[in-house]
Order: structure tokens, then sequence, then C-alpha cells
């Protein structure tokens, strides 16, 4: 199992639509795991680097790249629906 750390840095002049994101983009990239997703979130940060971040965990590495190579030109180009900024991507291993 894997988790998938969505980060959206803060900027000068950055814009982040938080009800968009949890209502539109994280549900399109949840359809797009199907079943390998086993839940998903977003958080707003109470200050730092940043704006907000999106996490889904994942049955596996070969799930999460097979769904990105089937629908990952969707979901980044909904990015700008929602933000200004390029998501930083962080893929681990559930260690619990």
């Amino acid at each position: 199992m894997i988790s998938v750390l969505i980060m959206y840095p803060k900027t000068d002049g950055s814009t982040f639509d938080m009800d968009y994101y949890t209502s539109t983009h994280m549900p399109m990239l949840a359809d797009a795991l199907g079943d390998a997703c086993q839940g998903w979130g977003a958080s707003t940060p109470k200050g730092g680097q940043f704006a907000a971040y999106g996490w889904a965990i994942v049955d596996s590495q070969e799930a999460f790249d097979a769904a990105m190579a089937e629908h990952g030109a969707a979901i980044m180009g909904d990015v700008p629906n929602y933000t200004n900024v390029q998501p930083e991507l962080i893929l681990g291993d559930v260690a619990r």
C-alpha cells in the first residue's frame, strides 16, 4: 500500500479553491484509481509553506501508475481549475 501526498506551495499571488478541489478534483482522482483507492482527503495547513495538500491511500504503486497512465492528462489538466501553482507529489510506502 502506498500513500500519495500532493502539496500545493504557498507563494505571493498563489490561489487555491478548496471547495473545487474537494468536490471535483479529488473525486476525479479517486474515480481514476477505482477500487485501488482506499481513501483520500485534503487539508488547509495552519501556516507554513503550503497553501493546501491532498492525500490518497492506494493499493500499490502499480495501480497508481496505471491510473495515471490512463487518466493523468485529464487529472493534471484540471489543476488550473482550482490553483495557479504546480503541485508537488510525494509517494511512500505505508508503514502502518
